[in-house]
């Protein structure tokens, strides 16, 4: 006899009904970089567009920084948080390899039993966190889904590393996903490009730095990881508007990974972005948080008063693996 499995079924539209964040203590201006390395702050902010970021302190770990961002947005999105169904946290600096960091958030959040998992697309973490959530409330998996990007990267920076020691800091941001009464979240476009794995990594592996007694660090090879992004990441971007049914000049937002200004101004000169639309530039005082960079300048853009409830926004993430993710949101 032939038995049919029921298959499960969830709401016809997904969205982000909430964000938040958690911004670390610390201040850190170029001028304390400049200590360790050989360059100037004007430098620095021709490269980059950074002037200061933030680094966490001891107290603020990946998890309490997740927290205290998840928090942020449950109480935006107004749920229950013993409704969340999943909690997805995008990381590369939970330095355990198990186990996940998300089910302890999830403890803490008010979602003691949801499932939960850590995923590492470094800075497109946020992006297929997103992509993921918006799938599992369509599919019935879950009816909130809580997507977290949460990086100390400051951790693992080279402080005597002329091309990254200004580049890389700390931070949490915080995304509820749940039904909406129309499509709130794009089809992503998402891929990588393993063949490129080497531009942005760890230096030493962690047997390496057992054995040095000292931590890993990053590197990256800051031209090709440039011409990648600024020109391909374009391009992937332009492929999620034509996804989603939105043209560039119907967007109110462009809110890509805030890797570095001179990226971001370039890819909103290819994508030929009307004067309307608002760019977020939340890096130069924020720098760079990786899977934490997106929902952090969302949060910005909203405090500041450029975002509004509605707006459309074209979000895209991009790094190491190398790898990418891009969608067409509507913020909350």
């Amino acid at each position: 006899m032939t038995v049919d499995i029921k298959a499960s079924s969830g709401a016809q539209y997904a969205g982000i009904l909430g964000v938040g964040s958690y911004r670390p203590r610390r201040v850190v201006p170029n001028a304390e970089i400049l200590e360790h390395i050989d360059s100037s702050d004007e430098w620095i902010q021709t490269r980059s567009g950074i002037k200061e970021r933030r680094w966490a302190s001891d107290d603020e770990t990946v998890r309490m920084m997740s927290v205290n961002a998840a928090k942020n947005a449950v109480a935006d999105a107004g749920i229950d948080p013993s409704e969340i169904g999943c909690v997805i946290v995008a990381t590369v600096t939970h330095l355990y390899q198990t186990p996940a960091i998300a089910t302890q958030i999830a403890v803490e959040v008010g979602a003691p039993t949801a499932a939960a998992f850590d995923i590492s697309a470094a800075c497109a973490g946020f992006c297929y966190g997103v992509a993921m959530a918006s799938d599992l409330v369509r599919g019935g998996s879950a009816k909130y889904v809580l997507a977290i990007g949460v990086e100390r990267l400051s951790d693992l920076t080279d402080r005597s590393d002329r091309g990254t020691a200004f580049l890389f800091a700390d931070g949490a941001g915080a995304a509820i996903v749940g039904p909406a009464d129309r499509a709130g979240i794009g089809p992503v476009v998402w891929g990588s490009d393993g063949t490129q794995h080497e531009v942005i990594s760890q230096k030493e592996s962690w047997q390496e730095s057992a054995a040095s007694n000292n931590w890993p660090h990053l590197r990256m090879d800051g031209n090709p990881v440039f011409r990648w992004a600024s020109f391909e990441m374009a391009r992937t971007a332009q492929q999620a508007l034509d996804l989603a049914g939105v043209k560039a000049e119907q967007l109110d937002l462009f809110i890509p990974h805030q890797a570095n200004m001179r990226i971001i101004d370039a890819m909103r000169r290819a994508l030929k972005l009307p004067e309307h639309v608002k760019v977020a530039r939340d890096i130069e005082r924020q720098g760079n948080t990786s899977a934490a960079s997106i929902p952090l300048a969302i949060t910005a853009m909203r405090e500041s008063g450029e975002a509004r409830s509605g707006d459309l926004a074209l979000i895209i993430g991009f790094g190491a693996g190398l790898v990418y993710a891009a969608q067409v949101v509507r913020l909350p």
